[in-house]
């Protein structure tokens, strides 16, 4: 007998602001918390680069809104999710919309990411839950720290970082995937010492390596979960809809900005 598996939207990669990528997200949330769309897999990438803050971040050093890449100024937005901040340059985002995900935080995240780990695994990559406990609250950088929420190399270096957002039985969960990245502005932002290269061999040598790793990774997303996926770009009545929705949460509040000690 054959079992037809529960179909999920897949939104096509495409690159846009921050602010703009934030607004789908809460909006495929919302949707999706009505009961009125299914369950969403996307991937995207930011265009201005930016910083996004964790919702509840209230500090963050005050030159953050004048840095500039390549003549253009990165953009500073604020995530519907927790955590600390994260530049966006260089990486490719995942976002999961979903519902009815039972267990603690942790598994939830674990059940979540499975598509990760498998997806890495089949392009060669290793990855592992983090391990710092709460005293990442203390360092502005998402990736200075990485948290069983995370996924690291085998040397410890953090490749995923993730969070979460529930609003009645549906999750939204997205995260930054450390792709080709900048490592002197990475240190610029972050006013540390200019980390290492991350050695993964596809991104050195593939001619179009996000496209090859949104595939194995939708590959694996279909196995981990179960389900097929239907692709579906944003229609001209869903975009008018995300562009209408109230965006302050996507907004760091200006009186918010202070030096950090």
């Amino acid at each position: 007998m054959i079992i037809d598996k529960p179909v999920w939207r897949l939104i096509p990669l495409f690159e846009a602001s921050g602010r703009v990528q934030m607004a789908i997200d809460l909006w495929l949330l919302e949707q999706h918390r009505q009961g009125v769309h299914p369950p969403t897999l996307r991937f995207y990438t930011w265009n201005p680069p930016a910083i996004s803050l964790g919702y509840h971040q209230r500090q963050w050093p005050q030159f953050w809104q004048h840095l500039t890449w390549q003549g253009q100024p990165i953009e500073l937005v604020r995530r519907p999710t927790g955590g600390r901040a994260v530049l966006h340059q260089g990486d490719l985002t995942y976002t999961v919309v979903t519902s009815g995900v039972s267990g603690s935080r942790t598994q939830v995240y674990q059940h979540l990411c499975e598509f990760l780990i498998a997806g890495w695994r089949s392009l060669g990559i290793e990855l592992h839950y983090g391990l710092a406990g709460r005293g990442y609250i203390h360092n502005p950088n998402c990736f200075g720290t990485a948290t069983a929420a995370d996924l690291v190399l085998a040397d410890k270096s953090k490749l995923i970082g993730s969070a979460q957002l529930y609003r009645g039985n549906a999750i939204l969960q997205h995260g930054s995937i450390r792709l080709q990245q900048d490592p002197i502005l990475f240190a610029q932002v972050f006013e540390t010492a200019i980390p290492p290269p991350i050695d993964i061999p596809i991104i050195q040598r593939a001619e179009a390596p996000i496209q090859i790793v949104v595939e194995e990774l939708i590959a694996a997303a279909a196995r981990c979960f179960q389900v097929e996926f239907q692709m579906q770009a944003l229609s001209e009545l869903e975009w008018q809809a995300i562009l209408e929705q109230p965006m302050r949460e996507v907004f760091p509040e200006h009186q918010s900005v202070r030096s950090l000690p």
